[in-house]
């Protein structure tokens, strides 16, 4: 038998004597027609799409579920070509024959190959000579874009140029200002009386390997000076002021506050810039092929001539692989130190 609560609320607008259920809930029908709103009581989803929303409430599953698309992105584009060029350098396979696995037998083969020596060689002084290069110019250029001067913004949009041009059309402009008929580099060096004749900059082997060396810092000075500049700016004004109270000159600023602040991104810089350098392709494939007689191979262009042009796939991709060493001990080395800032 429902029970009768009468209405203690004048104006309510509630009929008095609405039933009321035995639990204290108001009956529904009762009170849509007093009111218009109706008790309705929602049962739980269901399926895939509840299940998902249940998910994504925990945070460990959201995030394992926004991390996804780049895990498979890594193993499809890195970690599957890696393990091919792997299990390839480990057989004598050729184009158009599997092969046969072999082990470590052409990394035996390359530590006695002089082409392949010289070429270890060649990298070795192009990835520390242009480096030295991006280095001491792109420090030089962030200071003096930092300062204030008319159209410094337009400035700093033009040096972004070299860095933003496509590498084979800068290699073609490079090109011209090589060329032993009519090279403009040339022309500037008689003017000034720096030198007799024209200078062979992609025929001799040692002038050669400067002039891809030359390039590539071209290239790379721009991102070494944006870099640097975002750097300078994060400085505060003030150590520079206190310091020249103190009596300091611009050199000592520059060796006591601004080298040792700038410290943690020019090392990320700089190895950054070592691995780009070390594995570059297109500046120098595109400058000499590798000429004259194998003074400009490096390891990436070395292996491409042996493994795609020449078709021992086997061989070209062991080639690949003796430059992982080195970019390992430099990741290695980048992950070491930004842990230990981190942390500090």
């Amino acid at each position: 038998m429902p029970l009768v609560e009468p209405n203690s609320e004048p104006g309510s607008g509630l009929a008095t004597g609405i039933p009321v259920r035995a639990n204290g809930a108001l009956h529904g029908a009762a009170l849509h027609g007093a009111t218009g709103w109706t008790a309705t009581t929602t049962a739980p989803r269901r399926g895939p799409v509840a299940w998902l929303e249940r998910a994504l409430d925990h945070e460990q599953v959201l995030g394992y579920l926004l991390v996804a698309p780049v895990v498979v992105l890594l193993l499809a584009l890195v970690a599957w070509p890696f393990g091919i060029s792997v299990s390839m350098a480990l057989t004598d396979r050729t184009i158009g024959n599997p092969g046969h696995f072999i082990g470590l037998t052409n990394i035996q083969r390359l530590l006695g190959d002089g082409i392949y020596l010289q070429t270890l060689h060649n990298t070795l002084v192009y990835t520390a000579g242009a480096t030295i290069l991006k280095l001491v110019a792109g420090f030089g250029l962030a200071l003096l874009i930092n300062e204030r001067f008319p159209f410094r913004q337009a400035v700093r949009s033009a040096v972004l140029l070299p860095w933003i041009v496509p590498a084979a059309l800068g290699t073609l402009a490079w090109l011209w200002i090589f060329a032993p008929s009519f090279s403009v580099l040339n022309w500037i060096l008689i003017h000034i009386g720096l030198i007799q004749t024209g200078l062979p900059w992609l025929v001799d082997g040692n002038l050669a390997l400067f002039s891809v060396i030359l390039v590539n810092a071209w290239r790379g000075v721009p991102f070494f000076g944006i870099t640097l500049l975002a750097g300078l700016q994060a400085i505060p004004q003030e150590l520079y002021e206190a310091t020249s109270i103190d009596g300091a000159g611009k050199l000592a600023r520059f060796w006591y506050v601004t080298v040792p602040l700038m410290m943690p991104i020019l090392l990320i810089t700089l190895v950054l810039s070592i691995i780009w350098t070390f594995s570059d392709f297109q500046t120098v494939y595109a400058l000499t092929g590798g000429g004259p007689l194998n003074s400009t191979h490096l390891l990436a262009t070395l292996s491409y001539q042996v493994g795609i042009a020449s078709g021992r796939l086997g061989e070209g991709a062991a080639i690949s692989l003796t430059m992982l060493p080195v970019l390992f001990i430099l990741v290695g080395a980048q992950i070491y130190y930004l842990r230990r800032t981190n942390s500090a």
